[in-house]
């Protein structure tokens, strides 16, 4: 049975918000940046939100019909962005300005970001978590990977559990070999796919 998908528009953010919240809640970076469990529950939600306003005014962001599942995604053109990127900022500033990890984790995945050919970055992809193990991951990138396929454009993420880089290994992902480390914290894996086929 086929999963139903829809783009997703200003006019969603509320839940979407709420999805990414549930979904990340026990994610180990979420964790990390934020691990006081109370204080997590109040901020997570605006941290995230930043996230979803960026891919709603620069990408697409794909949400299944049911609600249960949703995938940011983003066209990276080649070359290094010109002036410093303030989303890092934006996101401590955004959900708990004394916090600096809210800032840092930003920051850091930037700094391994390839920049030397034009890709898609899925920036997040968030599942329910009364619904993870269905497929619905793999069901929401299917489509945006298949059209990379046909237009010989690479995809690239960041993984950030061993579980989620499992499952990308199983769609053409590859590991590019340096992981980023948080300081005193969990480990997120840059992933690299060439276009297949």
């Amino acid at each position: 049975m086929g999963v139903a998908i829809r783009r997703a528009g200003a006019g969603d953010r509320g839940e979407l918000v709420q999805l990414l919240d549930r979904a990340f809640h026990d994610d180990p970076v979420s964790g990390w940046v934020f691990p006081d469990e109370a204080h997590r529950r109040a901020v997570h939600g605006k941290f995230l939100g930043v996230f979803i306003d960026v891919t709603l005014a620069e990408g697409r962001v794909d949400i299944t019909e049911d609600g249960s599942a949703m995938a940011l995604w983003l066209e990276v053109p080649a070359g290094v962005p010109e002036g410093e990127d303030d989303t890092p900022a934006l996101m401590r500033e955004t959900a708990d300005p004394e916090n600096e990890r809210a800032e840092l984790v930003g920051r850091l995945m930037g700094t391994v970001h390839p920049h030397d050919r034009a890709h898609a970055y899925l920036l997040m992809i968030g599942v329910s978590p009364d619904r993870q193990g269905e497929g619905l991951g793999t069901a929401l990138m299917a489509p945006v990977l298949e059209r990379c396929d046909r237009e010989g454009m690479p995809a690239y993420l960041e993984a950030s559990s061993a579980r989620s880089r499992v499952l990308y290994e199983r769609l053409g992902f590859v590991f590019m070999g340096t992981t980023v480390d948080l300081p005193d914290g969990p480990r997120m894996w840059p992933m690299w796919r060439e276009p297949q086929g």
